[in-house]
């Protein structure tokens, strides 16, 4: 009879709580479950906030969120869901961010909560109790950390630097104190 690892068990948990918050963030985008604008309210809204297009913005968001999230709770493609929560998180972070840290506030505290927790799931592995370790991580190889990081941080940058420049130059010019 196998022992009980507290360690792989304890990552199922972190899997499962942290997979299923991104899941229903991610369907409140996407279906408009859960009190959600769904996809044509979260787009108007992604243009809003300067993530031009919005459509193709919340699909992106919507499909990180929910899609990294099932992969998450799986455990399969460890290492890709993680970085595609983390980064569809880093946007939030980017519009959060103004308003300061705690989310009381508007703050950026509770994606780059989640964020940071997609990730540190993504680097550390899923466990033993997961997809991953049932089809011996055929789909959590080494070389797919380094990859799914990279091309996720690479996006997230790229996405957050086109939303600032729109936003740059969407800003009416201040006026002449002269």
């Amino acid at each position: 009879m196998s022992r009980i690892n507290r360690r792989d068990l304890g990552l199922l948990a972190l899997r499962a709580g942290t997979g299923a918050v991104l899941m229903a963030h991610g369907t409140q985008k996407l279906f408009g479950w859960f009190g959600g604008a769904g996809l044509a309210g979260t787009a108007a809204a992604m243009e809003h906030m300067g993530f031009h297009p919005g459509r193709e913005s919340a699909i992106a968001a919507g499909l990180g969120e929910a899609g990294g999230g099932a992969l998450l709770v799986l455990g399969l493609a460890t290492p890709a869901a993680g970085a595609a929560a983390a980064g569809a998180m880093a946007g939030a972070v980017s519009v959060h961010a103004p308003a300061g840290f705690f989310n009381q506030g508007g703050g950026f505290e509770y994606p780059a909560f989640l964020g940071f927790t997609a990730a540190a799931i993504g680097l550390a592995g899923p466990g033993r109790y997961s997809v991953d370790h049932a089809t011996g991580h055929c789909f959590d190889r080494r070389w797919t950390v380094m990859l799914a990081f990279a091309g996720s941080a690479l996006a997230a940058a790229a996405v957050v630097a086109k939303r600032a420049g729109a936003q740059t130059r969407a800003a009416p010019p201040a006026a002449d104190e002269g």
